[in-house]
């Protein structure tokens, strides 16, 4: 028997798939993870940092605000360990623990504690029902990327002798990719509201 927990709001999957079974949340657990596989797949590396550009973040943060603190985490955990196992999960199509443990394996870490933030943020907040509260719930998950992703970028860096200052480290981990973050942040902010707007049509 499933236990309910009482909330003041609801994720968008509760609405599309209401009955919950163990056959359910391990099948949408799956899919968040394929989705963020894929986003991956969208990768811009640049030349002066580890760090690539890619398509990660968005759906990481609509896995959490869809499928809600605990689903979200989860599907972000098993979208780690499918990478840990070497499936090219990663950016680029890439896997293995190497890349977990890599200058970039901070923010890979806080995935499924950035999923479970936006999802947190929803069921608590409803912030996915408007543009403003959704765009604060994904500024929120990023930040919190960054929080995680930066020291480990900094300490791996001093481990291999390259940390020059934490200005340094800001233009590799954090000032390139400020535009995109927003972007997909309004983006995302466009999308939810806009799918609550029609299921409340329906």
């Amino acid at each position: 028997m499933w236990k309910t927990e009482v909330l003041p709001y609801t994720p968008l999957v509760k609405i599309l798939w209401p009955n919950r079974s163990l056959a359910r949340d391990l099948t949408l657990i799956l899919a968040g993870s394929l989705l963020v596989a894929l986003a991956a797949r969208i990768s811009i590396p640049l030349p002066f940092t580890p760090v690539p550009i890619t398509g990660q973040t968005l759906a990481i943060l609509l896995v959490g605000a869809a499928l809600g603190s605990r689903l979200g985490f989860l599907a972000l955990l098993a979208y780690l360990a499918e990478g840990a196992m070497g499936l090219p999960v990663f950016a680029g199509g890439t896997g293995g623990l190497a890349r977990i443990l890599g200058p970039t394996g901070g923010f890979l870490l806080a995935f499924p504690l950035a999923a479970g933030l936006v999802g947190l943020l929803v069921e608590r907040f409803g912030l996915d029902r408007s543009f403003l509260g959704t765009l604060l719930a994904m500024l929120a998950g990023n930040a919190l990327l960054y929080l995680v992703g930066l020291p480990w970028l900094a300490a791996w860096l001093m481990g291999a002798g390259k940390f020059a200052g934490t200005g340094a480290l800001l233009a590799m981990g954090l000032f390139p990719f400020i535009p995109g973050d927003l972007v997909k942040a309004v983006l995302a902010a466009l999308l939810l509201p806009s799918a609550w707007k029609l299921l409340g049509k329906r």
